[in-house]
């Protein structure tokens, strides 16, 4: 359940709000100025601020800046200030969104809505990313340890997986075969080049076009093998 904070020195304001996106679900903090917010923010976990801009004691201007020295939290301001040059100041200090007065409660809470869902969104993408290694057709998923060629997927044995891992990880490194060797076998290397070889080739049988003429994995003579980095 997502929380957030309420900052608006009319009371009347808070409690619509409140009611509208406690309604959706949401758990709801409030706070009359921005110094009093600050005190909320440092007590309770808040995934969203919607703040006035005019406040006693500590604008939304002001409050913003503090809050963005340490968090880039969700923040939508509502203003019944609606010179553009006021919007456009809050967009440039990091506020993510802007709603002027009188409102339609509803339509702050599509906003809001809006909003956690391009950060649930960019936060699922990098967690993909963070899952998948992928250069030029080559893609190797290190959830479900399959390698992907040009969307066609392979299977890969274990020291495989852990080989190519290693190598389209630092693509662009050239890896001696000890390296290798003690990096996946987790043992010191006893000068068995053979066998390092021989993955090589199984390799470079699943993931080139031409394995005699590998555009991927390049052996680097005298040194080891290197991942391009396409």
């Amino acid at each position: 359940m997502k929380t957030i904070l309420i900052i608006d020195d009319e009371a009347e304001i808070r409690e619509l709000l409140t009611i509208y996106l406690t309604n959706h679900g949401y758990t709801v903090l409030e706070a009359g100025n921005g110094k009093e917010a600050l005190s909320v923010w440092q007590e309770e976990q808040v995934d969203l601020v919607i703040a006035d801009i005019m406040m006693p004691e500590m604008d939304g201007f002001e409050l913003l800046k503090q809050l963005r020295q340490e968090s880039q939290i969700p923040f939508l301001f509502i203003s019944a200030k609606s010179d553009d040059m006021d919007k456009i100041a809050g967009l440039q200090l990091g506020a993510d969104d802007y709603v002027g007065k009188p409102f339609n409660p509803l339509e702050v809470v599509s906003r809001v809505q809006a909003l956690f869902r391009r950060i649930d969104a960019f936060a699922r993408q990098e967690r993909e990313d963070q899952d998948v290694l992928e250069i030029g057709d080559v893609k190797l998923d290190l959830s479900s340890c399959l390698l992907y060629k040009s969307g066609v997927a392979k299977e890969l044995t274990s020291y495989e997986f852990k080989i190519l891992a290693l190598l389209m990880g630092h693509a662009g490194r050239v890896f001696t075969k000890a390296h290798i060797y003690e990096r996946v076998w987790g043992e010191d290397y006893i000068g068995d080049d053979n066998l390092i070889m021989v993955y090589i080739s199984k390799l470079r049988e699943k993931l080139e076009d031409n394995p005699r003429k590998p555009a991927y994995l390049i052996t680097i003579r005298g040194l080891g093998y290197r991942f391009e980095k396409g």
